[in-house]
């Protein structure tokens, strides 16, 4: 592996450690002004303006994420690997290989084999300050994992059960075996309302919106992204 190639991947993991922990809430004001400070106009995108007005960010926080995501990774592109890597590095006493692959995908939205920064600021924008409507969107999106426009319960169940590896036995010391397709099962029957097999996103939208409990599942699911 080229030194230029471990520089990309060692600092895209600083880098999204530093986003996990604003999506999480883990990141301090006063630390979001320093970056802020420290990084202020260094690079700047073509089509700034038009990012801007397509996301949540304004162009001062764009600049920001534009020169993290370009000074530690030049080729402006992150493959599945690195995603990899970085999700390990999240959740060490886990396998999040799975999940990390499920969730490249859903960033990577042209099927292009790799995350640009555009893909990269359009979901953060979603995840970070979307509405709710957008962010349920998003999530029905990362599970419809063959993107036919449907969930079916085997995609509902490899997402789950990719969590549940990811967050590892010293997270949930007494799991059981059988407790994803538990957890599956009692989703799956709330969202097919006509139980035809399968889950639309309208079924999703509208079940995710009246059951407080889908909705404290999905918040939890979302912070792991």
């Amino acid at each position: 592996m080229s030194s230029c190639s471990k520089r990309c991947k060692l600092g895209f993991v600083k880098f999204a450690q530093t986003i996990f922990k604003l999506i999480t809430g883990t990141l301090s004001k006063d630390k979001i002004e320093d970056e802020l400070e420290m990084t202020m106009v260094c690079y700047r995108p073509e089509g700034l303006e038009q990012l801007e007005a397509q996301t949540n960010f304004t162009k001062r926080e764009l600049q920001v994420l534009y020169r993290g995501f370009k000074n530690e990774c030049p080729s402006g592109a992150v493959n599945e690997e690195t995603f990899k890597q970085i999700y390990a590095q999240f959740f060490p006493h886990g396998d999040a290989s799975m999940y990390a692959h499920y969730l490249f995908h859903a960033f990577d939205t042209t099927q292009t084999g790799s995350v640009k920064f555009e893909d990269f600021v359009t979901a953060l924008s979603i995840l970070l300050r979307g509405t709710v409507h957008e962010k349920l969107r998003w999530t029905f999106n990362l599970y419809d994992i063959n993107k036919d426009g449907y969930i079916n319960k085997e995609e509902m169940m490899d997402i789950v059960k990719a969590i549940y590896d990811m967050m590892g036995k010293y997270t949930y010391p007494v799991l059981k075996e059988d407790t994803p397709r538990q957890h599956v099962d009692v989703f799956f029957q709330k969202m097919d309302k006509n139980k035809d097999g399968i889950v639309t996103l309208d079924e999703f939208l509208e079940s995710c919106q009246e059951d407080d409990n889908i909705m404290r599942s999905l918040q939890l699911f979302q912070n792991v992204m």
